[in-house]
C-alpha cells in the first residue's frame, strides 16, 4: 500500500509539474497579452524565495531577523552592477562617472546572482557575530537597524561611482525567458528544503523547541544560528538579486522597511514553519493586491459618486481580508504543515460530505 501511495503521489506530482510547464509555455508565448499577469506571477515567485529563506530562519531556528530587506538590497545592487551592459554605463552612471574598479566587471546573470548571495552571506556572518548573541526582539531591532544601515550606505553621496546613490541603478537586464525565472525561484526553493529535511535542518528546529536542550545534547548553539543566518542571508541576497532583474531598475528606497513588512506578512499568513505555506501565501498576498485595484477607482453608480471609492481604499479592504483570514487561520493558512495530495485529497471529502449533509439537511427541511 505504501508503495502504491508514493507511485501515485509521484504521478499527481509529475502531473502538475507538466500543466505548469504547459501554462508558462502559453504564457511564454503570448507574453505581450498577458504581460500584466506575468508580472504577478513573476513577483510572486520572487517573494516566495524569500519568504522562504525567512521562514528558514524564523519558523524553523527560532530566531526572529528583519534585516530581509537589507540583504535583498546587497544582492540586487550586486547583479545590477555585474550584469548592465558595459557600453550602457554611461548613460547610468551620467552623474558622477563610474569608478574603473566595476567599470569593465560583466558577468552572466546566473553567476552575479551566485555572487550576490555570497555576499550577503559574507555580510551577514560579520553582522550575525555581535546580532545573534541577542533574542527575541532585541534580535529583530537589531537586524532591523543593520538593515536601514545598509540602504544609508547605498545611498551615501560617497558611493555614487558606485551604487550611484539616490539616483538608482537603470537598464539592468531582465531573465531571458519565463522558465529561467520560475526555474531560478523553484531551484532556489527546492534547495532550501533539502537543507531543512538534512541533519542541518534538524539542529535547526532543535535550537527552535528547547537551545538548552540542544546545548545539552552537545549542539554548539552560536553555531548553527550563525549557520541558519548565513544560509538565510544567502538565499535573500539572491532573491534581491531575481527582484532587481524582474524590476530592471532600483534605488535604495526599493529595499525600504516597508519591503521586510511585506515578507513577514507573506511567512505568517502561510503558517510559519511550513514551506509551502510561504509559497501559498507570496501568491496570495501579491495577486490580492493587484486584484483589489478597482477598489482605487471612483465608482459611478447611477449618477452619484460613492465616496468610499478613492486611492487608497483597495489597503483598507486588503487589511479587513488579512484580519479576517488571521481570525480563522490563527496560526496561517498552512499552520507548521506542509502541502501533500493526500492532505488535499483528506479536504476536498471533507467540503464533498459537507455538501451533501447540507443538502440533505435542506431536503428534510422542504419535506
Amino acid at each position: 500500500m505504501k508503495k502504491k501511495a508514493v507511485s501515485k503521489n509521484k504521478l499527481y506530482s509529475l502531473i502538475a509539474l507538466l500543466i505548469i510547464i504547459g501554462i508558462l509555455g502559453f504564457l511564454q508565448v503570448n507574453s505581450a497579452a498577458y504581460s500584466y499577469q506575468i508580472s504577478i506571477l513573476q513577483r510572486s515567485a520572487i517573494y516566495a524565495v524569500v519568504a522562504v529563506s525567512m521562514n528558514l530562519l524564523t519558523g524553523f531556528t527560532g530566531l526572529f531577523s528583519l534585516g530581509q530587506a537589507g540583504f535583498m538590497a546587497i544582492g540586487a545592487y550586486t547583479v545590477s552592477i555585474l550584469t548592465i551592459p558595459v557600453e550602457s554605463r554611461a548613460s547610468v552612471y551620467y552623474v558622477d562617472g563610474i569608478s574603473p574598479v566595476i567599470a569593465n566587471l560583466h558577468c552572466p546573470f546566473w553567476l552575479a546572482l551566485i555572487i550576490a548571495g555570497l555576499l550577503s552571506a559574507g555580510t551577514a556572518a560579520l553582522i550575525g557575530i555581535p546580532v545573534l548573541r541577542l533574542k527575541s526582539d532585541y534580535l529583530a531591532i537589531a537586524t532591523l537597524g543593520f538593515s536601514e544601515i545598509i540602504r544609508a550606505v547605498i545611498a551615501a553621496p560617497q558611493l555614487n561611482r558606485i551604487t550611484n546613490g539616490s539616483y538608482g541603478v537603470k537598464n539592468i537586464p531582465g531573465f531571458p525567458n519565463l522558465y529561467a525565472a520560475f526555474g531560478l525561484c523553484a531551484l532556489c526553493i527546492f534547495l532550501m528544503v533539502l537543507i531543512v529535511n538534512s541533519s542541518y535542518g534538524r539542529a535547526f528546529k532543535a535550537l527552535r523547541e528547547d537551545e538548552i536542550a540542544a546545548q545539552a545534547m552537545g549542539l554548539n548553539l552560536f553555531r548553527y544560528k550563525e549557520l541558519a543566518f548565513v544560509i538565510s542571508s544567502f538565499f535573500t541576497g539572491v532573491g534581491g538579486g531575481l527582484l532587481a532583474m524582474f524590476m530592471r531598475s532600483i534605488d535604495s528606497k526599493t529595499f525600504s522597511i516597508n519591503l521586510t513588512y511585506d515578507i513577514l506578512l507573506i511567512v505568517v499568513l502561510g503558517g510559519i514553519g511550513s514551506i509551502t505555506g510561504s509559497i501559498v501565501g507570496a501568491f496570495l498576498v501579491t495577486a490580492g493586491r493587484e486584484w483589489l485595484r478597482f477598489f482605487d477607482n471612483p465608482l459611478i453608480i447611477g449618477g452619484f459618486e460613492v465616496p468610499l471609492f478613492r486611492s487608497g481604499f483597495r489597503m483598507v479592504i486588503f487589511s479587513v481580508l488579512l484580519m479576517a483570514v488571521v481570525l480563522f487561520y490563527r496560526r496561517g493558512i498552512m499552520g507548521s504543515n506542509e502541502f501533500s495530495w493526500d492532505g488535499l485529497g483528506r479536504l476536498l471529502r471533507r467540503v464533498t460530505t459537507g455538501r451533501k449533509k447540507k443538502n440533505k439537511t435542506q431536503k428534510g427541511e422542504n419535506a
